[in-house]
């Protein structure tokens, strides 16, 4: 793990590989860990993958938004001297790489929108936010974590929730005010503007974000193409991760980053 120091705060992330730059932008609770079964894309591409405001190792809890989760990554990669690269985020990773787009489009090789959603107001909504926030308060971290499993896996096996234990980082008060920024977004009006090859992965037995919500995107992005996983839950970069990661691969493959030369 590395840190820098960027717009006030410390960020903390992952970078490892060689080869065009691939930003992979956790979810809710997540940290960078949550993309360990996409650390062999490091075969391939070069991955950074940073911890957002208030999640994993990042332990700055002002400013949390999703306009400044899309900042501090686009600071970040400044920092790195990085121009442009792709960008696949998964759930609310997905918000932040559309946000990202809206404050940086050149910045944008392509985009990946991972079992996200363009909104979330009506998939939360203020009875789900109060609902996440009693849960955490009332509920060990065990309990709260196979809840998540039952809801986010296609197969409950032991081996999903192993790796979800992985993947979890829960900070709640980092959380309560994400979901709180969450419920504020609406990007529908923002996907006909995107004009970077996109994909848009769903699963099949996603409870968290309805199939018919990725299918909507990709009708509205211009020239995307739509992928359904079909065994597999909300999580499906890790119940799926081969077939994710060979989807991912293949995408990407077809819109290499083409260097300035003067």
């Amino acid at each position: 793990m590395e840190e820098v120091n960027v717009r006030n705060i410390t960020i903390p992330y992952l970078r490892m590989g060689n080869g065009e730059p691939l930003v992979l932008i956790h979810g809710l609770s997540e940290g960078k860990e949550g993309w360990f079964k996409q650390f062999e894309l490091a075969n391939q591409y070069d991955l950074i993958i940073p911890d957002l405001r208030g999640h994993g190792n990042n332990r700055t809890l002002e400013g949390i938004s999703i306009e400044n989760f899309a900042s501090d990554v686009l600071a970040l990669l400044d920092l790195l001297n990085i121009e442009s690269a792709h960008f696949c985020g998964f759930s609310m990773g997905g918000i932040v790489a559309q946000e990202i787009y809206r404050q940086a489009p050149e910045r944008c090789r392509s985009l990946v929108f991972a079992c996200s959603a363009p909104y979330f107001f009506d998939l939360l909504g203020k009875f789900t936010s109060k609902l996440f926030k009693t849960r955490s308060l009332l509920l060990s971290p065990v309990h709260r974590k196979l809840i998540v499993a039952r809801s986010s896996f296609y197969s409950w096996d032991e081996e999903n929730f192993v790796n979800l234990q992985k993947c979890l980082k829960p900070n709640d008060e980092g959380m309560f005010k994400s979901i709180d920024a969450l419920v504020k977004v609406d990007n529908r009006s923002l996907l006909p503007k995107i004009m970077v090859p996109t994909l848009v992965i769903a699963a099949r037995y996603d409870l968290l974000i309805p199939i018919m919500i990725p299918i909507y995107m990709h009708k509205k992005i211009p020239n995307s193409e739509l992928v359904i996983l079909q065994k597999s839950g909300h999580i499906a970069k890790i119940e799926s991760a081969k077939e994710f990661n060979q989807i991912l691969l293949h995408f990407l493959s077809k819109h290499p980053i083409r260097l300035n030369v003067s």
